[in-house]
């Protein structure tokens, strides 16, 4: 009896799936819910687009705070100048946000997802909007139904028109990232932008309206990667969004004055709350699913219903799947954080963040690139010394001027024939001719190391040394 069970259970899954990757898309009318969960939601929208839109309109020393600038090869961020050797600085950023997405999915399932992904965000806002011109769930169900006519077009007009106002506005905040903000609004007044910066602005501009307010969860579904492989970071002490089915089986509806106990029921009404709040429209008391994006709307509807019908909350909560296994072990559940793979993530994103932070502490102003004279490896001056010649790419990553002196090490008697001092500007790079001479009576033929001391005069601390090769033939 048991295999037969197990056999229809498959099948039934199987043609459940299968029905999903064929059938035409639903659209889904989610429904508006208000609670704590919600209200994080709300915060994490404000306080990112508030950075997104916000930051390429500051300042820093009389230019874009954030800034960058793809055709110099630089890039601004506040106070800091970085430049393609500093790659490094890149990759370690993106290693300590790839740890982090996977320590937060460990701990706490798709955090990410829910409350800070740009599909999620922008898919809020654009709801959002969709409700503050068209209703709520059953009021656009009914304009969706209802024949063409003046009042359904002009909602839909208004609605479409914000949502491509608000696409446009995102894709020209993109590319003022990579355009200096003020120049770009200054050629958008004056319809004077370049064929780049026009196709980004619309390219970006249309991804957000078709992702946002076309595709929605169907990006969730099945474009985005992170649904697919988020299962491998989970464990059964992992916090997801769950639903209590000891609590809540069996369902039924029944009026608040019915005992639930009397009647034989669970707690949950069977009032279809969380599946009509689910912006991916799928049903969490059937388990968790990779559909589900943690976003706990769920939670927040059921909550509602539950203070509606004086039951405790919690019927759909956080939990993990070893607490829902044993009754009563919810409030240990922040025990199961300290285990082998938090605290290897853990310790992994502190020692990357600590690395990162001591390099960018430590990252010196100045780089040095010293490239020898291909004409001649070696050559006699006038005076009889051997000469060889160097040219010093000179790199001042800094905002600031620096006067610089130039000195050598690695041969006895090694004389540096440059300028005294070198001014060099502000984030620029300088090309210098250096030549080092020695004595032939002093050294042997061959090749020998020296190397090079570039040193700021004002501040002696900041110095660059960079190893080159001298030849005597």
């Amino acid at each position: 009896m048991k295999q037969q069970a197990r056999k229809v259970q498959l099948t039934a899954v199987t043609t459940e799936v299968e029905t999903a990757l064929y059938e035409v898309r639903q659209k889904i009318y989610a429904r508006a819910v208000t609670g704590w969960f919600a209200n994080w939601r709300v915060a994490l929208v404000v306080v990112t687009q508030a950075i997104f839109y916000g930051v390429p309109w500051l300042t820093w020393n009389g230019r874009q705070a954030v800034l960058f600038d793809l055709g110099a090869r630089k890039f601004y961020i506040f106070g800091a100048v970085f430049w393609p050797q500093d790659f490094i600085f890149l990759a370690a950023l993106l290693v300590i946000s790839a740890l982090a997405l996977f320590l937060f999915t460990a701990v706490a399932g798709r955090l990410f997802c829910g409350y800070a992904c740009p599909q999620t965000v922008y898919t809020e806002i654009f709801m959002w909007i969709e409700r503050w011109v068209e209703g709520d769930r059953l009021q656009r169900m009914r304009l969706d139904k209802s024949a063409a006519g003046g009042r359904k077009i002009a909602l839909k007009a208004i609605k479409h028109g914000l949502w491509i106002a608000l696409a446009l506005w995102t894709g020209f905040t993109f590319v003022g990232y990579f355009t200096p903000i003020h120049m770009l609004s200054r050629e958008v007044m004056t319809l004077d932008l370049g064929a780049w910066e026009s196709f980004w602005i619309l390219f970006y501009g249309f991804a957000t309206y078709g992702n946002a307010g076309w595709m929605r969860e169907q990006v969730c579904k099945y474009m985005c990667p992170y649904a697919r492989f988020q299962g491998v970071m989970f464990d059964a002490d992992t916090l997801v969004i769950t639903y209590d089915a000891r609590r809540g089986e069996p369902r039924g509806s029944r009026s608040r004055s019915v005992d639930p106990k009397a009647k034989g029921l669970g707690e949950c009404v069977d009032c279809g709350i969380c599946v009509q709040v689910c912006p991916t429209g799928i049903d969490i008391r059937r388990g968790l699913q990779y559909e589900c994006i943690g976003c706990a709307a769920c939670i927040d509807g059921c909550d509602q219903v539950m203070d509606k019908m004086g039951y405790p909350r919690g019927l759909i909560r956080y939990s993990t799947q070893n607490a829902l296994a044993q009754p009563g072990r919810d409030r240990g559940i922040g025990r199961p954080w300290l285990r082998p793979r938090i605290v290897v993530y853990g310790v992994l994103l502190l020692t990357i963040v600590a690395a990162f932070g001591a390099g960018l502490y430590m990252r010196s102003p100045l780089k040095v690139d010293v490239i020898r004279d291909r004409a001649a490896l070696a050559r006699e001056t006038r005076e009889g010394l051997i000469e060889n010649v160097y040219r010093l790419q000179i790199m001042n990553t800094d905002e600031h001027s620096r006067r610089l002196k130039i000195t050598a090490t690695g041969l006895e008697g090694l004389t540096v024939i440059a300028p005294e001092s070198i001014e060099i500007s502000a984030a620029t790079t300088q090309a210098i001719g250096v030549a080092l001479r020695v004595d032939p009576s002093r050294v042997a033929m061959g090749s020998y190391a020296v190397e090079f001391h570039i040193q700021d005069i004002d501040a002696p601390r900041i110095r660059a040394d960079e190893k080159s090769r001298f030849f005597v033939r």
